[in-house]
């Protein structure tokens, strides 16, 4: 500080560079700087150590389990629970959020490795005609991790990129119904990629449009062959889990820590596995040897990344929306706030320099999540604990889960999808709140089940779409009319007992697409707002002049509400199918009515354009509003100011308040009579 200011550096097109800009900009990009160094560790420390434990123990299980989503051996699942947290630590902002495996991203990165890595292209001594067929599984184990890592390096870049670009917006076009819709598809296609192991029967693998439907037929088929000691197995851990799991809920508020079920029947099928001898004794399917200690860096294969490319875009975009959900719920709750686009860029490192080292793709888990800040985590130091504990797992124990039952870690994965499968709830509060919201969803779920999961997601992001056009260009117009006694303005077509003042409103924005709609609309919805008034007020007479509209104010006569007298606008042309909703004047239409002239009952009607739901308007409505209206005779040369008002009230005041002091006594008075007869209301 006691450096003498250097002067700021001009660079090309007009960036300054100053000191304490780059200050700024390092702190920005490299968040841990800025709260490590103001670390409480009398404040934050425990709570940090005994969340990481906890979360570190939830990553064993965890990461083995869901490695055997993605198609790879569970000690891959374990590299990925260890490096990515490391540099999370370093770039990301979120200070509750597990990073790490997760089921949906895994699944997704399974779909790739199966695809470009299928067991037919690793076929040795024999062929699959007759049933001599076998496969090389080292070779295809290891290709698929060459695979997994191109597609991570891809993955990581992209995110990189669009974090750069600030590009963290477009998780906003992925709706809620669509994204739990997606992940509860996703949760069936996990159900039904681990149903193998838990019978313990191998069956075929399928990929592209419809393989979940083939892999549930062709697992029916093989029912029969059903291993019993791995459905036992199965049963009672799923059992286990499940009870252990509920009364950790039930109890939450009295225990110091939740009970690490996962590991703990991790750690108790293994050692009775290994005694009772289920491989060699019941033929039970078991993980096999895991490697002991830490590989060397390995630069991914380049001449995979345009193979994989395709596959990236959509891991991107569903990778970032958990974790930026996640990160947005805990930040709103703990009353701090998460970079978007840092975010992006953070993940990206954390997934670049995760493929070096054989992960594949990471994102946030709610379940890890939920525990590490219910624990007391206070920031990411917590992840870091947890990467000592996978650490120290990777180097020192991970060979004793050799003889691990497959069939454990498909349980552990199904009690991981209770979240996922409780959306289906979703469908009957969708029904009674949404019913577009409901099609959004289901249309999702079935894309993504029968398509699979690019494919499922680019139709469902496609209909969500499609909705918005829809929904913009089938809006719902209205009249509206003032409550008597409040300041409220409804549907007249709803509320029958309200005042007369037009107020026309449209649900959707104007745009190109639906501007020459809202004329036609406006056109009607007078029209008929005027044949009610004269059904209401049988004094008044209807002239056969046919073919002739009013656009926007039916008549300027008498005291403030009342029947319609006056004579129309001229300057539109109505259409033929509505010209009988639109009256014309009569000359002669002042008659006695009780004694009492219609001139002296009926005063000003005028329309009220609402444009509060218009979000924005384009060049094309600009000039179509414009036009038609000066031919209209509504404005002289331009909208006045005092025409716009921020709300409807206010513009009911000022109409009310110009017509109280118009002293108006012949009828016939011109339609339209310039500026004052329409009010534009934006807010």
């Amino acid at each position: 500080e006691s450096l003498p200011a250097l002067p700021p550096l001009l660079l090309p097109l007009g960036v300054r560079c100053s000191v304490p800009g780059l200050k700024r900009a390092v702190l920005k990009w490299v968040p841990v700087l800025s709260w490590l160094p103001q670390y409480s560790i009398r404040e934050n420390a425990v709570g940090d150590i005994v969340s990481g434990l906890s979360v570190g123990i939830m990553h064993l299980p965890q990461g083995m389990a869901y490695a055997l989503l993605a198609s790879l051996t569970p000690v891959f699942g374990l590299y990925t629970s260890l490096f990515p947290v490391m540099i999370y630590f370093i770039f990301g902002t979120s200070r509750h959020i597990s990073i790490g495996t997760f089921a949906v991203v895994s699944i997704m990165v399974g779909s790739v490795t199966e695809k470009f890595g299928p067991d037919s292209n690793f076929v040795v001594g024999g062929n699959g005609t007759n049933g001599t067929a076998v496969v090389d599984i080292d070779a295809r184990d290891a290709y698929r991790v060459q695979i997994s890592c191109a597609l991570t390096a891809v993955v990581g870049v992209l995110q990189i990129l669009f974090g750069l670009v600030r590009f963290g917006f477009v998780v906003t076009y992925l709706s809620e119904p669509l994204v739990r819709g997606y992940t509860t598809a996703v949760a069936v296609q996990v159900l039904l990629s681990q149903l193998k192991y838990v019978v313990g029967v191998h069956t075929t693998r399928f990929t592209g449009p419809l393989s979940q439907v083939y892999t549930l037929i062709d697992l029916c088929s093989l029912l029969p062959k059903t291993n019993i000691a791995t459905l036992v197995i199965s049963i009672v851990a799923l059992f286990v889990l499940i009870l252990v799991k509920e009364l950790n809920t039930y109890y939450r508020k009295k225990l110091p820590m939740s009970i690490p079920i996962e590991l703990i029947v991790l750690i108790v099928a293994t050692i009775i596995s290994y005694f009772a001898k289920f491989r060699t004794h019941y033929g039970v399917d078991v993980v096999g040897a895991i490697p002991s200690g830490l590989k060397a860096p390995r630069v991914p294969d380049g001449n995979l990344f345009i193979l994989v490319f395709p596959d990236a875009f959509a891991i991107v975009i569903v990778a970032y929306a958990i974790s930026i959900s996640i990160s947005k719920t805990m930040a709103l709750k703990h009353g701090y706030k998460v970079d978007s686009n840092q975010e992006l860029v953070a993940l990206g490192l954390s997934n670049v320099f995760g493929a070096f080292f054989q992960c594949y793709v990471v994102t946030a888990s709610l379940s890890r999540s939920l525990v590490q800040e219910s624990a007391g985590g206070k920031t990411q130091v917590a992840g870091v604990v947890s990467s000592i504990i996978v650490l120290i797992t990777i180097l020192k124990i991970g060979s004793l889960f050799a003889e691990l039952p497959k069939a454990i870690l498909a349980t552990i994965v199904f009690v991981n999808l209770k979240g996922m499968f409780k959306q289906f709830n979703d469908i009957p509060l969708l029904w009674k709140s949404n019913k577009m919201d409901l099609m959004i969803w289901s249309v999702t779920w079935v894309a993504t089940i029968l398509l699979n999961l690019d494919i499922g997601l680019a139709v469902a992001v496609v209909f969500s779409m499609l909705t918005v056009i829809f929904r913009i260009q089938l809006p719902r117009y209205s009249i509206l009319g003032h409550v008597p006694g409040t300041e409220l303005y409804v549907d007249m077509d709803a509320y029958e007992e309200v005042r007369r003042v037009t107020i026309f409103r449209s649900s959707a924005t104007i745009c190109y697409t639906n501007a020459e709609m809202y004329l036609e609309a406006l056109q009607e919805k007078v029209c008929v707002c005027v044949r009610k008034l004269i059904e209401q007020n049988p004094s008044v007479k209807k002239k056969g002049k046919k073919h002739q509209t009013v656009l926007v104010s039916p008549t300027e006569v008498g005291p403030v509400y009342g029947g319609f007298d006056g004579q129309v606008n001229s300057a539109y042309q109505m259409d033929p199918e509505v010209s009988d909703a639109c009256p014309a004047d009569d000359d002669n239409s002042a008659r006695e009515n009780g004694g009492v002239k219609t001139e002296e009952r009926h005063r000003t009607h005028s329309v009220i354009l609402d444009l509060s739901t218009t979000s924005f308007v384009d060049t094309v409505t600009a000039k179509t509003l414009n036009n038609q209206l000066k031919r209209a005779g509504i404005f002289s040369e331009s909208i006045l100011l005092n025409n716009l008002f921020v709300t409807v009230h206010d513009a009911v005041l000022h109409t009310l308040e110009r017509q109280a002091q118009k002293n108006v006594s012949q009828v016939g008075t011109p339609l339209l009579k310039g500026p004052s007869s329409v009010f534009l209301i934006h807010s």
